[in-house]
């Protein structure tokens, strides 16, 4: 039960600050560095995957069975879930989920949601799994840097979720809490779809470019 509730409390304070911070030009600092040290305090006891789709990556990779994956992604998402009520329930009003560019082919926010959810997946598989990088003491750094630079290249584009988890809470709460007339549910396949499948895609590249490691 450990590892489930470590996975709510990471995935709450990251979707909280992602809520707290919107607008801010100094968000993606606090994602990132709030990811960061969360991935430090949580890593030695559930893995800190704070995201379903890296918990796909993993499942993929060998490195979670089929009921723990499941069980993490639900945690994720009441730890999810919770953030943004809490959100709501200071601010009153609308959490302000993730959205794409109004500008843009959503098609193009759904690429960047899969190429930068590739990237974080790749990092994580590539600094928390490996055999090669086993007991370093960056993985924290390297994951929570990545997010940053995904959030400030990406985010004016997509939104910058990366993580089903940062669509369905705040999207979900804004549905039936937010006073805006406008739902934004019908954003939240973006944030499904592109986040998952570039985790999968990394996953399956992980395995090509580390055949060692599953021989």
């Amino acid at each position: 039960m450990q590892k489930y509730l470590v996975e709510f409390i990471g995935t709450f304070f990251l979707v909280l600050v992602i809520c707290l911070t919107g607008g801010n030009y100094l968000a993606p600092l606090a994602i990132g560095s709030m990811l960061m040290v969360m991935v430090y305090f949580g890593g030695h006891i559930s893995g800190a995957h704070y995201n379903p789709a890296v918990t796909l990556a993993l499942l993929i990779r060998g490195k979670i069975d089929i009921k723990d994956s499941l069980i993490y992604m639900a945690f994720q998402i009441l730890g999810s879930l919770a953030a943004a009520y809490l959100f709501y329930l200071v601010w009153g009003r609308n959490v302000g989920g993730p959205r794409p560019n109004a500008d843009i082919n959503v098609l193009k926010a759904l690429a960047i949601e899969i190429v930068f959810t590739f990237a974080l997946a790749s990092v994580v598989l590539a600094v928390a799994t490996s055999k090669k990088t086993a007991g370093n003491n960056y993985y924290g750094l390297a994951i929570g840097f990545t997010v940053m630079g995904a959030a400030i290249a990406g985010g004016g584009i997509s939104g910058g979720a990366y993580n089903p988890a940062v669509g369905i809470g705040p999207i979900l709460i804004d549905t039936i809490f937010g006073t805006c007339p406008c739902h934004p549910i019908g954003n939240l396949w973006i944030y499904l779809v592109g986040p998952f499948t570039g985790a999968a895609i990394a996953a399956f590249v992980y395995r090509f470019i580390n055949p060692e490691e599953f021989a």
